[in-house]
C-alpha cells in the first residue's frame, strides 16, 4: 500500500496532531511505503471545484492581509441564505468570505491555500497509483476535505480530496467508481458534488443529521438526482447507536457496491466513530477497524483511503492504521 504524506497542515494544530499519529503508527508497523506526491495541475482541480472558489481560495488571504486584518484569521459572518443571489460574486471580501463558506468556523489563514492544494495532489497521486497497479493507497492529509462542496468549504474542510480522488479515475478512463464515507459527519460534499451523475455512487454512514453537524444533509431520502437518480446512499444512525448497528450499515453499504459495480472505491475515512470521541461516536472499538478493513478488502476493488476528520487522540493513528492492515492483510 502505498501512502501519499502531506506535510503541510494548516493552522489547525490537531491537523499535524492526527497525520503525525498516523505516520507514527505507519512506521511502527512497517506498513507499505510512505511517498511524497507531485503536484497536479489547477486544471485538475477545476473538474470538481468551481474557478472561482479556487480564485477566491488562492487569493482571499493576500486579499485579508492586504487589507491590514492580518494576523487574524478571515472568518465568514453573513451568508447568502434563502432568495439571495449567488451568481454574482460580491466585491467586498467579508461578503465573498460567506459566499464561500457554510460556517463561522472554517477560518482562512496564511497557510490554508498550501495546505488544502498539497492535499489535494496527495488525493489525486493516490488515486492514480490504482491506475498504475496499486491494489490500494492511502492519502495521509491533513485538513479534511469531505465537507467541502464544489464552491464552498466548511466543517474544517476546503478542497474534497475524496471527490478530487473520485474524478481523477473518471478522467484516466474509468467508467463507474463508488465513494464511500466513513465518518461521524455525512459527506455532504460528495454528495452534492456528484448528486446528478450516475458514474459516481456516493454512500455515506454517519449520524442522523436531525442530531449531529452538517445538520441539513444526509437523510435517507436524498437518493440522487436527474440522472444520477438512485446513486446516492445515506445510512443515518441514530443517536445511542453502537458498534452493531454501524456493520450492519456498512454491510448494507458493501452489497449496494456488489450492485452498481465500480471499478475503484475511495474512502473518506474518518477517525471519529470510536468510543470516547466528543461527538458520540459508534462505539468501534480496535479490533473493530481491523475488521472493517478486511470487509472492505473483500469487495475486491482497487481502493484509495483518505484520511478526513477525528479527534488527535492517540487511539486515532491505531484505530486508522487499522482499517489499513486489516484491508492489506486480507486474503481475497
Amino acid at each position: 500500500m502505498l501512502t501519499f504524506y502531506n506535510e503541510q497542515h494548516a493552522q489547525h494544530a490537531g491537523h499535524t496532531q492526527r497525520v503525525e499519529g498516523v505516520l507514527s503508527e505507519l512506521g511502527r508497523r512497517g506498513l507499505g511505503q510512505i511517498v511524497t506526491p507531485h503536484g497536479v495541475p489547477l486544471m485538475a482541480l477545476e473538474r470538481t471545484h468551481a474557478p472561482r472558489y479556487l480564485h477566491f481560495l488562492r487569493t482571499a488571504w493576500s486579499e485579508w492581509s492586504a487589507a491590514g486584518k492580518a494576523p487574524a484569521p478571515a472568518v465568514a459572518t453573513q451568508w447568502p441564505v434563502r432568495t439571495f443571489r449567488t451568481d454574482i460574486e460580491p466585491a467586498d471580501l467579508a461578503a465573498r468570505l460567506g459566499l464561500y463558506s457554510m460556517d463561522a468556523a472554517t477560518a482562512i489563514t496564511a497557510g490554508t491555500w498550501t495546505a488544502a492544494k498539497t492535499g489535494a495532489d496527495c488525493a489525486v497521486n493516490a488515486a492514480h497509483a490504482l491506475r498504475v497497479g496499486e491494489r490500494a493507497s492511502f492519502a495521509l492529509t491533513q485538513p479534511p476535505g469531505h465537507l467541502a462542496g464544489a464552491d464552498f468549504c466548511g466543517g474544517g474542510c476546503y478542497l474534497n480530496n475524496a471527490a478530487l480522488a473520485a474524478q481523477h479515475l473518471l478522467d484516466d478512463g474509468m467508467a463507474r467508481v463508488a465513494i464511500l464515507d466513513l465518518d461521524y459527519h455525512h459527506g455532504n460534499g460528495a454528495q452534492g458534488i456528484f448528486y446528478e451523475r450516475a458514474e459516481v455512487l456516493c454512500l455515506s454512514i454517519h449520524a442522523d443529521p436531525r442530531h449531529a453537524f452538517p445538520w441539513f444533509s444526509g437523510h435517507a431520502d436524498e437518493t440522487g438526482g436527474a440522472a444520477g437518480a438512485g446513486c446516492n446512499v445515506n445510512l443515518p444512525l441514530a443517536p445511542g447507536a453502537g458498534a452493531a448497528d454501524w456493520f450492519a450499515a456498512l454491510e448494507t453499504a458493501c452489497l449496494r457496491l456488489n450492485m452498481y459495480r465500480p471499478e475503484a472505491l475511495v474512502v473518506a475515512l474518518g477517525g471519529n466513530i470510536f468510543s470516547g470521541e466528543a461527538h458520540g461516536g459508534f462505539g468501534l472499538q480496535a479490533g473493530d477497524f481491523l475488521r472493517a478493513g478486511e470487509r472492505l478488502a473483500w469487495l475486491g476493488l482497487p481502493t484509495t483511503f483518505v484520511l478526513e476528520g477525528g479527534s488527535p487522540l492517540r487511539e486515532l493513528g491505531t484505530n486508522i492504521v487499522n482499517v489499513l492492515e486489516g484491508f492489506d492483510c486480507a486474503q481475497v
